[in-house]
């Protein structure tokens, strides 16, 4: 999949400022995680070395269990590292529909390009748009969620 992502960062929001607009009790929950997540430092400035030459967008929703353990650590590998991480947020699944998972409004209409089945859903981009790799709810080669991005990177150099 290849991305404008200057359409992206101009509809989306940064990853702190996500978490700064999440509702209570949802907010408590999310700043809860992120202050209990402790990164792996090594892997940490692997990221950092190349942080300037990718983009993470994601897409999230306060309500999500996985969102609220995997989104409060990648805003803390945001503010280690200066990775650009922007999410869509707000996400609702439509229990109504027998043709779609998510009610647009409220969810915003990127679900359908980026083929948000699961969520979180952690997309990487290189510089160009293209994206390199993707972690739908939690990490799965890896135990951590750092782990998972640093190999994403490590793999598409």
């Amino acid at each position: 999949m290849n991305v404008n992502l200057t359409e992206i960062r101009r509809r989306s929001i940064s990853v702190a400022q996500y978490v700064s607009s999440l509702e209570q009790p949802f907010q408590s929950k999310f700043l809860e995680r992120k202050q209990a997540y402790r990164l792996q430092a090594e892997m940490v400035k692997e990221i950092g070395k190349s942080a300037n030459d990718y983009v993470i967008v994601a897409f999230s929703a306060g309500w999500c269990k996985d969102c609220i353990t995997n989104i409060p650590a990648l805003a803390l590998i945001a503010e280690s590292t200066g990775l650009e991480v922007r999410v869509f947020g707000g996400l609702k699944k439509d229990p109504l529909s027998h043709t779609s998972k998510w009610r647009i409004p409220p969810s915003p209409p990127e679900v359908i390009p980026f083929d948000v089945d699961k969520i979180p859903l952690i997309t990487v981009f290189d510089l160009s748009g293209k994206e390199i790799g993707r972690i739908v709810e939690s990490p799965r080669r890896w135990p951590t969620l750092e782990q998972e991005l640093g190999e994403i990177i490590k793999s598409s150099r």
